[in-house]
C-alpha cells in the first residue's frame, strides 16, 4: 500500500515540476507589437515629415531603446554603393542624405519582445539529458534618415512572429561532459 502511495506521490511531485524550469523574457521595446513599430515608422513621409514635430502622437524614435543615432559618416559606410550598384540605382533619398554631409543622420532601430519558455520534462531537463526551450515574440528593425529635420529616407523589416522551438538533447545526461574532460586530462 505505501509503495502505491509513494508512487502516487513521486508522479505527482514530478508532473507538477514542469513549473520550475527557467522563463526569460527581452523586452527591448516601448512598442507593443511589430505592427504598432510598422505604424510609427510607415506614418513617416520621406521629404515631408520633421523629425521635431508638434504632433502629440509621434514616436521620439531617439528615445526608444536600442536605438543607434548614425552620423554622416555611419551613413555612409552603411549605404555607399558597393561595385555592382551605381549611384542612381538608390533611393533618391538616400542620395539626398548622401550629398547633404554633415546635415545628414539617421537612426538605426532595433526593437523586439522575445519569451523564453523551457518545456517539458522537469526531471529530464534537471539532469541535462534533454532540454526543449520555446521561443516566441517579435523583431522590428528599421532605418530613418534626416537632412537637417526632414525625413528623407525610411525603411522597415524584421520577424512579426517569431516561433522557435529548440530541442538539446543529451544521451549521457549529466555525464555527457566527462568524456572530453577525461580525454584532455590523459594528456
Amino acid at each position: 500500500m505505501w509503495k502505491y502511495a509513494y508512487s502516487l506521490a513521486l508522479v505527482t511531485l514530478c508532473s507538477a515540476c514542469s513549473s520550475m524550469l527557467p522563463v526569460s523574457h527581452s523586452d527591448a521595446s516601448a512598442f507593443q507589437s511589430y505592427e504598432e513599430a510598422r505604424g510609427a515608422v510607415v506614418a513617416l513621409v520621406p521629404m515631408q515629415s520633421k523629425k521635431n514635430t508638434s504632433d502629440p502622437h509621434a514616436v521620439d524614435f531617439a528615445a526608444q531603446p536600442n536605438t543607434k543615432i548614425l552620423t554622416h559618416a555611419d551613413v555612409v559606410r552603411l549605404l555607399v554603393p558597393t561595385g555592382l550598384l551605381k549611384r542612381e540605382d538608390l533611393d533618391p533619398g538616400i542620395v539626398v542624405c548622401l550629398e547633404a554631409r554633415d546635415a545628414c543622420n539617421g537612426l538605426d532601430i532595433t526593437a523586439s519582445k522575445i519569451s523564453k519558455t523551457r518545456t517539458g520534462n522537469f526531471f529530464a531537463d534537471f539532469i541535462n539529458y534533454r532540454q526543449r526551450t520555446e521561443t516566441k515574440g517579435w523583431r522590428f528593425n528599421a532605418l530613418i534618415l534626416y537632412v537637417n529635420d526632414l525625413v528623407v529616407y525610411r525603411s522597415w523589416g524584421g520577424q512579426p512572429k517569431v516561433d522557435e522551438l529548440d530541442v538539446n538533447t543529451r544521451p549521457l545526461g549529466p555525464f555527457q561532459e566527462i568524456g572530453p574532460s577525461l580525454v584532455s586530462t590523459a594528456r
